[in-house]
């Protein structure tokens, strides 16, 4: 038994004279004995509901056969929710992630809505535990956020959001406009890992350009407004992170260069899987042909993830954080293949 092994690594005292494997081997008896215990919690559950349900059947008592069969169906739920993070086994699905947000063309539109998706993915974040840290926001003229970056720090934080990255639109009435009229307005998300000190990613600091700039953002909320931000660019990949969140800029620097490591091999991972699985980049223009996701609140309501076809009408709740079914569908669609599914408007 794989956790059996650990544990006798983990007694072993020459296993702490190197702490990034004593880090590795304890991570993975923790993630194990998380997995165990979730296990048993559900089968002694199972167990539960189903000797409620058959004494409401014995006692031909209608509420408490309904409490039954509500807490299997909340079980079942849970259950398929463990096994799909049970297969969250790719190199980096147990890293903590990087979660960038950026406005599309469209002006004050855009940058309000990805002012709003940044919020639902905060939202849905502490919802699950998870800690959110800010590292950049720069604000647009009007409202809303011209872009924004945030760490999201929890286990398998990555695993859970990596198919978030893409393209996503919204059609509304807008708030902005004086004549009520329906714009549809396109932001685009950037999901990567954190990656930790087992993964070595080779920088060459002369393909590197470092700018420091005056950090423009909410200010005491989020960032502040030093002279300290840091953008770093990727000559050969034109790859550009971004850091405002510390008034040290050694600090920021720091930051920005794990930033940097992190895009790179999270691009070297979505090569691996484009090559392995034959997908589309989900790097591409901000605007039609491209999106991921629509979120329509005028004429009708409904979000609908045109990789997997799951659809809601609850818009309210999915801006809110209620993300788990787009993120669970598209998980198993990459775990087991297949195309956009025909599923049914979930109320």
């Amino acid at each position: 038994m794989r956790l059996a092994e650990l544990n006798q690594q983990a007694e072993d005292p020459e296993l702490w004279n190197d702490p990034q494997r004593a880090s590795k081997v304890m991570q993975e008896r923790n993630a194990l004995e998380d997995q165990i215990k979730s296990i048993g919690r559900i089968e002694q559950e199972l167990d539960d509901q189903i000797t409620l349900l058959e004494l409401g059947e014995a006692e031909k008592d209608q509420s408490t056969i309904a409490e039954a069969e509500e807490g299997l169906k909340k079980l079942k739920a849970d259950a398929a929710r463990r096994e799909l993070e049970a297969l969250l086994s790719g190199e980096a699905d147990s890293l903590d992630t990087y979660l960038e947000v950026h406005a599309g063309a469209g002006g004050t539109e855009s940058q309000d809505w990805a002012n709003m998706l940044m919020r639902m993915y905060t939202r849905w974040a502490e919802q699950h535990g998870f800690k959110v840290e800010w590292l950049e926001e720069t604000e647009g003229e009007e409202a809303g956020i011209k872009s924004a970056t945030v760490m999201i720090k929890g286990r398998n934080a990555y695993g859970w959001l990596k198919t978030e990255g893409g393209v996503h639109r919204l059609v509304r009435i807008s708030p902005f406009d004086s004549n009520a009229r329906r714009h549809t307005s396109f932001a685009s998300v950037q999901v990567y890992p954190v990656i930790d000190d087992r993964i070595q990613i080779d920088i060459n600091e002369s393909d590197v350009r470092i700018d420091t700039l005056r950090a423009s953002g909410a200010g005491g909320q989020h960032v502040n407004k030093t002279e300290s931000a840091i953008r770093m660019t990727h000559i050969p990949t034109n790859i550009v992170v971004y850091c405002q969140n510390d008034r040290s800029q050694h600090r920021n620097r720091a930051q920005a260069w794990d930033m940097l490591r992190a895009r790179l091999y999270e691009l070297e991972l979505k090569k691996r899987e484009e090559k392995a699985a034959a997908e589309q980049a989900a790097k591409t223009d901000i605007g039609w042909g491209h999106q991921i996701r629509s979120y329509v609140l005028q004429p009708y309501q409904m979000v609908k993830d045109l990789r997997t076809g799951v659809s809601t009408s609850n818009t309210g709740g999915v801006l809110d954080g209620d993300l788990d079914q787009f993120m669970e569908a598209a998980l198993a669609q990459r775990a087991f293949g297949g195309g956009p599914a025909e599923v049914e408007d979930v109320e």
